[in-house]
């Protein structure tokens, strides 16, 4: 099963990625974007995310 991934480092914290995808995708408290443990990924949603992050840091493993 492939499962998406945020490389924290590149991540600019914008909030795309938990607007298009909230199942998958939240901005913790601390500061940094958590993906939920699910045992399967909504694809089309993770894939909006990935195209629409602006800084490229979302990807499937």
């Amino acid at each position: 099963m492939k499962f998406p991934v945020v490389e924290l480092s590149k991540c600019i914290l914008c909030g795309i990625c938990e607007e298009v995808s909230p199942s998958v995708f939240h901005v913790s408290d601390l500061g940094y974007v958590q993906v939920a443990e699910l045992n399967a990924y909504p694809e089309e949603e993770v894939d909006d995310a990935i195209k629409n992050c602006p800084a490229d840091c979302i990807f499937w493993e």
